[in-house]
């Protein structure tokens, strides 16, 4: 089990990225167009650096929704290896069957 500040953390980044998704969207717009003055993209990279950092979607991490266990996730399950494996093992996930041969 991660520690609860670690995962409290990763949700904050998570939604402050959600939150100023469709702003740094904008800002990148405006500094990726070559058409414009090249004071208006140096604004807009200002405006983008004062930004939070955390507001990056970069700065998430996947974590495993029942341990919170920041390596080895499984995208599709969002869980990680070990758990992944112990439902899959009762029959918990639909869908994953437990190869044995």
């Amino acid at each position: 089990m991660a520690k609860l500040s670690s995962i409290e953390k990763n949700n904050r980044r998570a939604r402050m990225s959600k939150q100023h998704a469709k702003k740094r969207a904008a800002l990148k717009a405006t500094i990726m167009n070559k058409d414009l003055p090249m004071e208006d993209r140096f604004a807009a990279q200002m405006k983008l650096s004062a930004m939070p950092r955390n507001g990056a979607k970069t700065r998430v991490r996947n974590r495993c929704e029942l341990t919170g266990r920041p390596r080895g996730n499984y995208r599709k399950f969002k869980l990680c290896r070990i758990k992944l494996r112990e439902l899959g093992s009762f029959g918990q996930i639909p869908g994953l069957i437990k190869s044995s041969w």
